[in-house]
C-alpha cells in the first residue's frame, strides 16, 4: 500500500539521517591496519546501508597525515553526520565503534 502524498514514514531503528561518511588512516599492511580495514568494512555493511568509506594509507600519502592532524595509525575520522568523531586503534571493539558512529538501536 503506498502512503499518501505528504505522508512521512517512520526512520528504522538505528538509521542514520544523511550518508554516513567515515575515512580511516592506515600504514600499508602492518597487522592493526589490516584488522581495522575488515572491521570497520564489516560494521558499515551491517549496520549502516548509506556510507562512504575512504581509506588512506600513510605509506603512500604521507602528507595527508600533516594536513588531517593524524599522528597514530590506525585512525578512523567520522565526517558526517555531525559531531565528528575520532577513533584510534584496530576498531576490534564492535559496540564503542557502533556508539562513536552514532549508530543506536531501540529496544
Amino acid at each position: 500500500m503506498a502512503n499518501p502524498p505528504g505522508a512521512k514514514t517512520a526512520p528504522v531503528a538505528g538509521a542514520q539521517t544523511g550518508t554516513l561518511r567515515v575515512r580511516l588512516y592506515v600504514a600499508g599492511s602492518a597487522p592493526n591496519s589490516v584488522r581495522a580495514i575488515a572491521n570497520v568494512k564489516a560494521i558499515c555493511a551491517t549496520h549502516f546501508a548509506d556510507h562512504e568509506l575512504e581509506v588512506v594509507d600513510l605509506m603512500v600519502e604521507p602528507e595527508r597525515a600533516t594536513g588531517d592532524r593524524i599522528i597514530v595509525t590506525p585512525t578512523l575520522v567520522k565526517l558526517s553526520p555531525a559531531p565528528q568523531q575520532r577513533i584510534i586503534g584496530d576498531l576490534s571493539h564492535s559496540a564503542k565503534l557502533l556508539a562513536a558512529l552514532g549508530w543506536t538501536r531501540d529496544e
